[in-house]
């Protein structure tokens, strides 16, 4: 079974009108970085006693480039001070396009950081504005290529469909502009308006129209479609060959990873468990020594076995068919064209989108 860190960084320098992650803006906080990677050395130090060799590393947030390079490659430092790292482990930071440059990448390449992966959302002015973004629409392919000019095989660019305002146009100009980029990965996430953020504010309120179901799937289609040289081996990531992120993929086939950094979420042999969000609290008790974890949930065999085939169901390597206990469930499924017989039980191209629905039902019928 693999073992990843998941390290996260809780700086934004502005939030997003969209986005309900843990993170803060300096000015929120009234602390800097300097706090924040003093306390998660400390956490790194003892999950070490719990951890064991590291197959892959991934820098998330938040902001992870607002470190800086120094920054992040002292995070990258206080794992190998306390972990192992497999002979190919890879490494993969996180990075807002306009806190980057050509001197960032040569230096975390430098650093010994394997994967970069940048959040470009749309090539399209307007729907950066929606999202309140503050890239350019340009600025995230030239970080792609700076990324690769700076010699990382392995780099890749996230995007949102379905803002608001958004038409197909804007969505085959954000794919064209991904493939201009030489990157070797694609992550393409519908937009979901989250409980108490800006945005659902604003759908709430009849400012903007929330996202239709069938214009996702239009969208989706495109996307797909256009993606030539790349393969879907997850519902919403496409990859060239060799360039499958290894740190997800130990996510959804049931590996085991360590969250540093407030509010990760860890899964260690069958138990998970989170920490405390606000920086400040996960500062005060690691300060004390004491691990950070707010809650923890030791999983049933019930619980385990539906999140395999919750995960494993979105591959598309899919499952053991045996795993599945639902012979009603999968006929009607298969004769639908939407998942494949056989040895292993996988969702079609057709299959994609209802995966959700596919894999509920399953379970259902397995009681």
């Amino acid at each position: 079974m693999t073992f990843g860190l998941y390290l996260h960084v809780p700086f934004c320098a502005s939030r997003c009108g969209y986005c309900d992650f843990n993170t803060y803006t300096p000015g929120e906080l009234g602390m800097g970085p300097e706090a924040y990677q003093d306390a998660i050395e400390v956490e790194l130090a003892l999950a070490a006693e719990h951890g064991r060799t590291v197959d892959s590393i991934f820098v998330g947030g938040g902001t992870p480039s607002m470190l800086g390079s120094a920054g992040l490659a002292r995070l990258l430092k206080a794992v190998r001070d306390n972990f192992e790292l497999s002979p190919h482990a890879e490494i993969t930071t996180e990075s807002n396009p306009e806190s980057t440059s050509a001197q960032f990448f040569a230096e975390l390449k430098e650093a010994g950081f394997t994967r970069i992966s940048l959040g470009m959302q749309s090539a399209a002015p307007h729907v950066l504005q929606i999202l309140e973004r503050k890239h350019t629409p340009g600025r995230a392919v030239a970080a792609a290529r700076e990324a690769r000019a700076a010699g990382f095989e392995h780099v890749n660019l996230d995007m949102i469909y379905g803002t608001p305002t958004e038409t197909d146009d804007d969505v085959r100009r954000t794919v064209e502009a991904i493939l201009s980029a030489d990157v070797d990965h694609v992550s393409a996430y519908s937009l979901i308006v989250e409980d108490g953020t800006a945005m659902a504010r604003k759908v709430r309120k009849g400012e903007l129209p929330a996202p239709d179901e069938d214009v996702l799937a239009d969208r989706y289609a495109i996307i797909d479609g256009m993606l030539d040289g790349f393969d879907w081996y997850e519902v919403s990531n496409w990859a060239k060959p060799g360039g499958e992120c290894q740190h997800n993929l130990g996510y959804w086939r049931d590996g085991d990873w360590w969250g540093a950094g407030p509010g990760a979420h860890s899964h260690i042999s069958g138990t998970r468990f989170f920490n405390v969000k606000h920086p400040r609290r996960y500062n005060e008790l690691l300060s004390k020594g004491e691990l950070p974890i707010q809650e923890r949930e030791v999983l049933t065999e019930a619980d385990k076995h539906t999140e395999r085939v919750m995960l494993g169901l979105r591959l598309k390597e899919g499952i053991p068919a045996e795993w599945v206990n639902a012979p009603m469930a999968v006929e009607k499924h298969v004769r639908a064209g939407l998942l494949t017989a056989g040895e292993r039980l996988a969702v079609t191209d057709k299959g994609r989108l209802l995966a959700d629905g596919i894999i509920a039902d399953l379970l259902v019928e397995e009681g």
